[in-house]
């Protein structure tokens, strides 16, 4: 082999092994669907109309937008269930066109319409920025059902990690007036939701630690994600804290949840979502939860966690 093909051959490795890395991080950040966008065609994006960069803070930050996306061809003529997603990322990292290839499968069978929401990151701004900007996203939804041929008494917000933290919260504090915000320009709209689809989402950021497995994620540290979600070490600000936690807010009007975890999670202990569905239980809501053997941080293998996705849904849509 000549010196220039060794050296060529060097450099492909090398940044293979870098892409890989770069992968692997953006994996586990919640990126995998923008990756999924960029490299193939989403399955059924062409029975799909997108309504892209909606502002329902009424301001030009793109982090205050959402995505609406319709059926071309409609099942019936009756007003469509919307599935809000809202994406992952530690609060600091993420964002909603991802949310377009969860969406799309649903939305191209022309059962449903699909809306994700983006939100500020924790970078932009602290605890309760974020869900200020998500409830603004459901109030929009409401105002505008008229013109998309919405139901708004039928929304679905369904999440991933933080994505299912915000989904878990709005579920719960529906009827908060401290998290509502004054974000946009629908303010008499409700931003109550019917049904939560939280995956492995936080629910109580102070128990996190009690029950995290070995070699995972320190959240007691001034550097973790919950941390820099609420601006400051969470043991060191339990008021703020307390405000963040969807376990908090429960009561017996919230909307039916499903809860799915890995047991094998590193990041957000599966017993997060074991205490939120047994407050859930305790209360006298509709809650199911499906623990994934030997699961991790999401990317599940098991069969039945989409047959109980789509299971919930279509439970959902028939509500």
């Amino acid at each position: 082999m000549s010196s220039i093909s060794r050296m060529v051959a060097e450099l492909m490795k090398t940044y293979s092994f870098r892409l890989a890395g770069l992968l692997s991080v953006l994996c586990l950040c919640g990126h995998t669907s923008i990756f999924a966008q960029g490299l193939r065609v989403i399955e059924g994006q062409d029975k799909v109309e997108i309504v892209g960069d909606i502002s329902y803070a009424e301001n030009d930050n793109p982090r205050q937008t959402l995505d609406l996306l319709l059926p071309k061809v409609r099942q019936d003529e009756h007003r469509l269930p919307v599935l809000a997603y809202i994406h992952g990322g530690g609060w600091r990292a993420g964002n909603k066109r991802g949310g377009r290839w969860h969406l799309m499968k649903y939305v191209a069978g022309g059962k449903f319409a699909g809306v994700t929401i983006g939100y500020r990151l924790s970078g932009e701004a602290i605890w309760p920025a974020q869900i200020h900007d998500c409830k603004a996203g459901i109030r929009w939804i409401r105002a505008n059902a008229d013109l998309y041929g919405l139901d708004p008494d039928r929304i679905l917000v369904w999440g991933h990690s933080a994505g299912g933290h915000l989904s878990s919260m709005l579920g719960t504090s529906g009827d908060v007036e401290e998290l509502e915000g004054t974000i946009g320009r629908h303010l008499e709209m409700s931003s109550r939701v019917q049904a939560v689809a939280n995956f492995y989402g936080p629910s109580d950021f102070l128990q996190m630690d009690a029950y995290r497995l070995p070699e995972g994620l320190i959240h007691e540290a001034a550097e973790s994600p919950e941390s820099m979600l609420i601006g400051g070490p969470i043991q060191e600000h339990p008021e703020k804290v307390a405000m963040a936690n969807p376990i908090i807010f429960v009561s017996k009007d919230d909307p039916v949840f499903l809860s799915i975890h890995g047991t094998q999670d590193r990041l957000v202990p599966a017993h997060q979502s074991v205490i939120l569905h047994e407050a859930l239980q305790k209360a006298g809501v509709l809650t199911e939860i499906y623990l994934v053997k030997g699961g991790g941080h999401g990317r599940f293998q098991d069969p039945e966690v989409i047959k109980r996705q789509d299971a919930f849904f279509e439970r959902f849509r028939n509500q």
